[in-house]
């Protein structure tokens, strides 16, 4: 198992422990509708009064270095980055807040079971409004897979 793949089951069962409410976003979430392609971080969207609690379930399992708050599109992104670093790697997870912008995207999200514990993930109708608001290259590429190929 890739040691990305580790973490991400670490963090689902810390943020399940605390009973934080997240949906899986980014790459990951591409690849959880079976589109499958690389990704460095993980990436969670959640409810803006889950942050501190967010917080400390990462730190719980090694995720203790913050960066710089990221904000966004006039404010309609927010994101808050957390990582971890193994040996010579850094994994980071980004907290992406539910602003008015993405709140439909945090009500259509989907629940599914991976390997032993439940989550959300965002449906990949939210995928593709979030990666048209953030519209880098890999988003514009995840688009058109996720518009054209089925899960």
């Amino acid at each position: 198992m890739s040691p990305l793949i580790e973490e991400f089951i670490l963090l689902v069962t810390a943020f399940n422990r605390r009973k934080i409410e997240f949906a899986l976003c980014g790459g990951l979430a591409v690849a959880a509708h079976g589109l499958v392609r690389a990704t460095q971080d993980i990436d969670f969207l959640i409810l803006n009064e889950s942050l501190d609690a967010a917080y400390k379930a990462a730190a719980e399992v090694g995720y203790d270095i913050r960066g710089l708050d990221i904000s966004f599109k006039e404010r309609t992104v927010e994101i808050r980055r957390v990582s971890k670093v193994i040996g010579e790697d850094t994994i980071s997870l980004d907290l992406l807040l539910v602003t008015p912008n993405v709140e439909d995207v945090w009500e259509g999200r989907e629940k599914l079971d991976f390997m032993g514990e439940q989550l959300f993930v965002v449906s990949r109708e939210g995928l593709i409004k979030m990666k048209r608001q953030a519209n880098r290259p890999q988003d514009i590429a995840d688009i058109e897979r996720l518009e054209n190929e089925e899960s």
